[in-house]
């Protein structure tokens, strides 16, 4: 155990309960009487179910920390808290002057591009208000649910002068043993035409705690560990306008990963990289699910902490599946004629959208768009148009360019293309995590909202439940997509167990544009998976517009039912159940639609697997299954009878894949 900075924690509260910090999740017994300004011996915070507990603390240095246990078992060490603000250091020095009572929270919120449409939070809630050396005051909000913890900072004092912040310490300290499954951060302008960071990194899988990241950047959220019989994952709420992106440090010594801001280039130019604000100042939620990989893949704490919908007109919101042609067709595709094809294609699929990707405004043209627009709307398809977000942080060359820099610009721009009857736009090639960038991404969202628009956001940072705050974001990328595939052998080598580690890191909270589907042929490429595994993730990754990258003509090649079942796979869920898997190696997994099952799994190793995965909430239903046949291009259909078994055997390919629909 890790302890330098926590020695006798209590002492500083004249609390002798006899404990030693090791022990300090077991809490103190002395009596409480509940009220505000009671500073009694259990600074601790428990989930309804009391399983789940965070413990608070001060060291011998009084610099704050806590600790997370999971039924009396330690799952964080004593982990740093502080801010180090240019005007005022909350690190050390701190006097704990009142603890809050613990009050239960209940939220209940409608998300249309989640893993769950409909969702209630419920945790209990304590804040402890603590003060510096100088009298500046600093509260710690902590919140504990069933199925983890989130706690942030606050700055009560109201002061109109903008304070910024110089440090985090926030830190998350896991045991020597502890495996963590995490993504590098790519380092900032590094890359084609310095596009960097944008998340586009494979996982490294099942490291020990401790190891360093490849890059300065360090690792991306959400960021997945496994220490005992408990797994851990790690993200933050969405900072919007007032905090920064972060990121875990590159270097976590002997297992303790620290809160990290973004590089010094991250930026707009002449705006904030590190967080500033005015007072009062809230910081994003610091949030940690942590259970059973079914409590990771079925948890919603990514966006049960993210700010409520701003108020607007919804009524232009709706998710639903896209027809692509530049992923696997490239530059080339971008014509009046291919355009209109793949909306014919659209159309033919019941999908909703057509997606007209880079170079449209010089290879079509505006008065092209709008004919093409015209011609969607006839086939009761919607057509996206893609923009660069750059101004001078790249030199990502595609146009439309310089278009979104400002309001004015923006809302010039979006009321052309909405009156065209466009329904949407993909704006790629960010500039990083800093908070003026984060703010940009902001401004996009509300001024597409203020024209009815959809958004998609390609080269881009992780949303951290921005979809929840904006729900005119239907999806990220911020994931090494279908177009790396396309891109090099090498990826489409790794494609089989990155696909297997999204459910449980970058898909578990935020929509995810990877762009999935491709059940012919790759250009130039050698496909590494079945056409079974690129059939399931359809199914098993959630955006809200789901673009694939299967072309017109490839769709040809496949048996009807499976045309038939993409035609009909929803853009919204219901519900979702894990069923089966480990990160990078497998993953099977359910999803309700109305009283429609879908239950997808896919092989992210290259050796035969027999499965038997529990049915048995679908007890006496009957349903479909499709899988690999035989070699990595053939398909098989079969019915699928339950009847009272509990449990259904699964024969997969290597790198196979599966999905079986019951209603």
């Amino acid at each position: 155990m890790k302890l330098d900075f926590v020695k006798a924690p209590f002492q500083q509260l004249g609390l002798l309960c006899g404990l030693v910090v090791a022990l300090a999740v077991q809490g103190c017994s002395s009596a409480r009487n509940g009220q505000e300004g009671a500073i009694t011996g259990n600074l601790s915070t428990s989930s309804p179910d009391g399983t789940l507990r965070a413990e608070f603390g001060l060291s011998d240095g009084k610099m704050a920390f806590y600790t997370v246990s999971k039924n009396d078992t330690l799952v964080l060490e004593p982990s740093k808290l502080g801010i180090m603000r240019e005007d005022a250091d909350s690190t050390q020095g701190l006097e704990l002057e009142s603890i809050s009572a613990v009050e239960p929270v209940q939220d209940s919120y409608e998300i249309l591009t989640a893993k769950r449409r409909k969702n209630t939070y419920n945790a209990n809630k304590r804040t402890y208000h603590l003060a510096n050396a100088a009298g500046e005051k600093m509260d710690i909000i902590f919140q504990v649910s069933n199925d983890g913890v989130a706690f942030r900072y606050y700055f009560p004092v109201s002061s109109a002068e903008v304070k910024k912040i110089s440090d985090e310490i926030t830190s998350f300290n896991f045991k020597d043993d502890a495996k963590g499954w995490l993504q590098p951060m790519s380092d900032a302008k590094t890359g084609w035409s310095r596009t960097n960071p944008s998340y586009e990194e494979h996982y490294l899988k099942g490291v020990s705690v401790g190891t360093a990241s490849p890059f300065e950047a360090g690792w991306v959220y959400p960021a997945l560990f496994q220490t005992g019989n408990h797994w851990v994952l790690l993200t933050e709420s969405a900072p919007e306008a007032t905090y920064s992106g972060t990121r875990l440090h590159q270097e976590s010594p002997e297992g303790e990963y620290s809160i990290d801001f973004p590089q010094e280039t991250e930026t707009m130019p002449g705006g904030a990289l590190n967080p500033e604000s005015a007072l009062p100042w809230y910081t994003p939620w610091r949030i940690l699910a942590v259970g059973s990989l079914k409590t990771i893949t079925e948890s919603t704490l990514g966006t049960d902490l993210a700010k409520p919908a701003v108020p607007m007109d919804a009524a232009f919101i709706k998710p639903g599946q896209a027809s692509w042609s530049w992923v696997l067709l490239k530059d080339d595709s971008t014509t009046f004629e291919v355009q209109k094809r793949f909306i014919d294609y659209a159309a033919d699929m019941n999908w909703e959208y057509t997606l007209v990707d880079a170079n449209w405004d010089t290879m079509i043209g505006y008065d092209k768009i709008k004919e093409l627009a015209d011609y969607a709307k006839t086939k009761d398809v919607g057509l996206l148009l893609w923009y660069n977000s750059n101004g001078t942080w790249n030199d990502a060359p595609q146009t439309p360019r310089h278009l979104m820099l400002t309001h004015e610009s923006r809302m010039k721009e979006f009321k052309r293309i909405s009156e065209m009857g466009i329904k949407g736009v993909k704006v790629d090639f960010f500039g990083g995590d800093g908070q003026s960038v984060m703010q940009y991404y902001s401004d996009i969202l509300k001024d597409a909202a203020a024209n009815k628009l959809l958004v998609n956001f390609h080269g881009s940072t992780l949303p951290r439940g921005l979809q929840r705050t904006y729900p005119n974001l239907m999806t990220s990328e911020a994931i090494k997509g279908y177009e790396f595939i396309t891109f090099e052998q090498q990826n489409a080598d790794e494609a089989p167990a990155h696909g297997a580690m999204l459910p449980f890191t970058r898909n578990a909270f935020d929509p995810m544009d990877f762009t999935p589907l491709s059940l012919h042929e790759i250009p130039n490429i050698e496909r590494k998976t079945t056409v079974g595994h690129e059939l399931a993730l359809s199914v098993l990754f959630i955006s809200g517009i789901q673009h694939y990258a299967e072309t017109d003509r490839g769709m040809q090649h496949v048996p009807s039912y499976v045309r038939d079942f993409l035609r009909e796979v929803p853009a919204v869920w219901d519900d979702t159940r894990f069923i089966a898997g480990f990160p990078g190696k497998l993953a099977v997994i359910a999803r309700r639609a109305g009283d429609r099952w879908y239950v997808a799994g896919i092989n992210g190793e290259n050796t035969s697997k027999s499965i038997h995965i529990d049915l048995s909430f679908l007890k006496d239903k009957k349903g479909t299954l499709i899988t690999d046949d035989s070699g990595k291009g053939a398909f098989r259909n079969a019915a699928v009878d339950l009847g009272k078994s509990n449990t259904q055997e699964i024969q997969l390919q290597p790198n196979g894949g599966f999905v079986m629909v019951f209603e």
